[in-house]
């Protein structure tokens, strides 16, 4: 069972940065497809953004477009959220996924296998 491990979630002004760290147990997680999602008590899993296989082809949901960037270090098996321009709607718990698939409607959480325990991202106004 591959353990998805999620770091650098914090508290933050609004308009300040946070940079999530995503990585796994096992060296392969290097050769999936990544998922950054959010979810607020009580809500449905909010998707944030998609990077590929081979880091070329990245995805971002509209509501974080221009602000967030997916980066991905295969060397070091890492997967990266940065966020800028944060606002206190962006408050809630971050979660990676990762999928060995080489299709699928990445956008969808059906479409990982494999899932973080999440971090807590809080933006005070």
């Amino acid at each position: 069972q591959v353990q998805l491990v999620e770091s650098g979630g914090g508290s933050v002004q609004a308009g300040g940065s946070l940079r999530l760290s995503c990585t796994a147990s096992e060296r392969t997680f290097s050769t999936y497809a990544v998922g950054w999602f959010r979810q607020a008590p009580g809500k449905e899993r909010e998707f944030v953004g998609t990077i590929s296989r081979s880091g070329t082809k990245i995805y971002y949901a509209d509501s974080v477009k221009g602000r967030f960037t997916i980066s991905r270090d295969s060397a070091k098996n890492m997967v990266y959220l940065q966020m800028n321009s944060l606002k206190p709607e962006d408050t809630t718990v971050y979660s990676c996924a990762g999928t060995s698939a080489y299709s699928g409607n990445f956008v969808r959480p059906p479409s990982y296998d494999y899932w973080g325990q999440g971090t807590q991202v809080t933006v005070s106004s």
